[in-house]
């Protein structure tokens, strides 16, 4: 099979082999490629089976480390969270803040509201005073006609929890929303939400159709979709203590002074945009890997985190420190829209593993450590860059990849690790090392 140099149709109707043989024509060894991408295969043919149906047009796996990070005490209770990622120094981080803060007390959490959020999205050329005062009798309209969608949901004691009328003809002639909320229980919802929605668009068409004094003609429905940004479904974390109980935090500081310089730095990332962005990414590490390794999306709790940063029109931090009569907390509130039953999170062997360890939460504890697994990062980070800098302990912890690199044998792996215990490292520096090794 020749690889096409016009559009190729209906690739996805290709066997596996056929796909991977004609991406492997694009390589400059196709056989040694092909025989590279077949060795990632999961040598179960049943859990290769599941891994290829997930996505589409699958030729290989792509793995990432699987990790762990023990000692997280949050609200009583013990946890060992799995994370994957592929960043050491991230795993590193989060064990060391959690076992900080084990010592003095763990951390805290609850969630603030757990209501998930979509729009219909239209146009409406009538009269809007007039589809605003109707809004109780659509409210009731839209409720019947989706309950074939919600009925199961609702047997769970969840469903629709809310429908609003949003007027935004100031921003566009003639668009609407209508707003609904939503109560997913331990469920992501983004399928459940997404159906509902386009069923209240037909329902809308059809209220407007049989009711007298309105006109389907006016209405035209434009888009049917759920929000990531959640901003009903926030979680709370935070650690607190004594100050002077922050003695030894850091290396030749007292607690006050530390505390000080703590807040400082977050007080910076509250005001600067360009120091806020990093701080948020070091937040978002530690949540991305536990997300990841339980088979939520990641990429939609990233695009929510961001954009409730910057709800105030200003990108700012999203953890703050509060200081006062000798006490030190640090506080984490973000959205954080997670399931633990549907998705990934049950087919996916991996993320069955992940939410066993961590005791078969439902949605509202998973929130929960996820937001630990930020706020520990965040705080391990922020302790590193206002004491010995950040680059000395990620690049200790990055040796071992730079070793890798270099293709370092066992005995040079030993022999280069024991001289950089006390030194510093940089890659450059590993490669003269290794060079007079070599000789």
């Amino acid at each position: 099979m020749k690889v096409p140099q016009t559009i190729i149709k209906g690739f996805s109707k290709y066997t596996s082999t056929e796909k991977l043989e004609m991406v492997c024509k694009l390589f400059a060894a196709p056989d040694k490629t092909k025989n590279s991408f077949e060795s990632f295969l999961h040598p179960d043919g049943n859990i290769q089976h599941i891994l290829s149906q997930i996505s589409e047009n699958t030729i290989s796996n792509y793995p990432l480390p699987y990790n762990v990070a023990p000692n997280f005490l949050i609200n009583d209770k013990m946890y060992m969270l799995p994370m994957v990622i592929e960043e050491s120094s991230v795993v590193a981080a989060a064990s060391s803040a959690a076992r900080f803060w084990a010592e003095r007390g763990g951390f805290k959490a609850h969630v603030v509201s757990n209501i998930k959020n979509g729009q219909l999205h239209f146009l409406y050329k009538g009269d809007p005073d007039k589809l605003k005062n109707a809004l109780p009798e659509i409210k009731s309209h839209l409720l019947y006609y989706v309950k074939p969608v919600t009925r199961n949901m609702e047997a769970r004691s969840g469903g629709i929890v809310s429908i609003k009328l949003n007027d935004r003809s100031a921003d566009i002639p003639g668009y609407f929303q209508l707003d609904v909320g939503f109560n997913t229980r331990d469920a992501m919802g983004a399928n459940f939400i997404n159906s509902c929605l386009e069923e209240c668009s037909s329902g809308m068409q059809q209220w407007l159709n049989t009711t007298e004094g309105f006109s389907e003609p006016d209405y035209e429905p434009l888009m049917a979709i759920l929000s990531n940004y959640n901003d009903n479904c926030l979680v709370n974390i935070s650690v607190s203590c004594n100050i002077n109980a922050l003695d030894g935090a850091a290396k030749g500081l007292d607690g006050h002074e530390f505390a000080r310089r703590f807040a400082l730095a977050v007080k910076i990332a509250d005001i600067d945009v360009h120091r806020a962005t990093t701080h948020n990414k070091g937040i978002m590490n530690g949540v991305d890997a536990l997300i990841l390794a339980t088979g939520n999306d990641f990429r939609a709790i990233e695009a929510g985190a961001h954009a409730w940063a910057a709800r105030s029109g200003k990108y700012s931090s999203l953890s703050r420190v509060e200081l006062s009569d000798n006490h030190f907390s640090f506080i984490l509130e973000m959205p954080m829209a997670l399931g633990t039953v549907g998705g990934l999170t049950g087919i996916h062997p991996l993320a069955t593993h992940s939410l066993e360890m961590l005791g078969k939460p439902g949605a509202e504890e998973l929130m929960m450590i996820a937001a630990a697994a930020g706020l520990a990062n965040n705080f391990a980070a922020v302790r590193s860059l206002t004491t010995t800098g950040i680059q000395a302990g990620h690049m200790k912890m990055h040796l071992s990849n730079i070793l890798l690199q270099l293709k370092a044998t066992p005995d040079e792996i030993e022999k280069t690790t024991a001289y950089f215990k006390d030194k510093k490292v940089s890659h450059q520096a590993v490669a003269t090392h290794l060079a007079e090794l070599r000789k």
